[in-house]
């Protein structure tokens, strides 16, 4: 578990999660994850179906050094018990499982769960579930169709609606699946204000600048009407 400024205060004024596997292949997982997150990455989520227990242990830990440095957040995807064991501050999980209720079971009492959301029931359930912190909203394009088509944009539209990412009160939500710089901008105009990113930081000839070009967007289109939001985030009992 990691303390300096509450779990809660970096995930509401996160704006890019990354998305990465260990990095095996390339061994650089260390100068990745302090290069991207030095760079404007606030999350970063490690998804490596392919990895033993351990070898994601031994990765979150590489993770968390880097995020230690930044007052940035690690997530565990889908593994309750990983989460338990490494201590997580962050536990993602996909549509449908665990409950969320059991999976809080398995973290410590100020970490945050995350539900992936891929239609509008979802967004409205994953809103209303007290054991939800926050939500990822997508594919935002490409993907697999749900019910005939992918969800796209107008999903992240609908999310923006339901939770207005500048409202204070609202559960943050990060807009996912195939955003690239290319796209970035048409995911900004239908009302998101956090995005995670996987190939597009990860698969980069340059990760750092990537990641940093992801950020200085994020952080200009928060500079619109965000002011608010940062100051109540920070001070909420003004």
């Amino acid at each position: 578990m990691t303390a300096l400024r509450g779990i809660d205060v970096r995930l509401r004024l996160a704006r890019l999660l990354c998305v990465t596997d260990a990095r095996r292949t390339t061994g650089d997982l260390s100068a990745f994850a302090a290069g991207v997150m030095g760079a404007g990455v606030d999350v970063v989520q490690l998804r490596d179906e392919r990895a033993s227990d351990s070898d994601k242990l031994s990765a979150l830990d590489v993770l968390r050094t880097a995020a230690l440095r930044r007052q940035g957040l690690v997530s565990v995807y889908a593994d309750p018990e990983l989460a338990r064991e490494f201590g997580a501050d962050v536990l993602h999980l996909p549509k449908g499982r665990p409950d969320a209720a059991k999976a809080r079971r398995y973290v410590h009492r100020w970490a945050k769960l995350g539900r992936s959301c891929y239609t509008v029931a979802d967004v409205d359930a994953a809103l209303a579930d007290d054991d939800i912190d926050y939500l990822s909203v997508g594919p935002a394009f490409g993907g697999l169709p749900l019910f005939g088509r992918p969800p796209g944009l107008d999903l992240v539209r609908h999310a923006a609606r339901a939770a207005p990412p500048h409202a204070a009160g609202a559960k943050p939500w990060f807009a996912i699946g195939g955003i690239t710089l290319d796209t970035l901008d048409q995911v900004l105009e239908a009302g998101a204000r956090r995005v995670a990113v996987g190939r597009a930081i990860s698969a980069a000839d340059d990760p750092e600048a990537a990641a940093g070009s992801f950020g200085d967007r994020l952080r200009a289109a928060w500079g619109d009407g965000m002011d608010d939001f940062v100051i109540d985030v920070l001070n909420p009992r003004r």
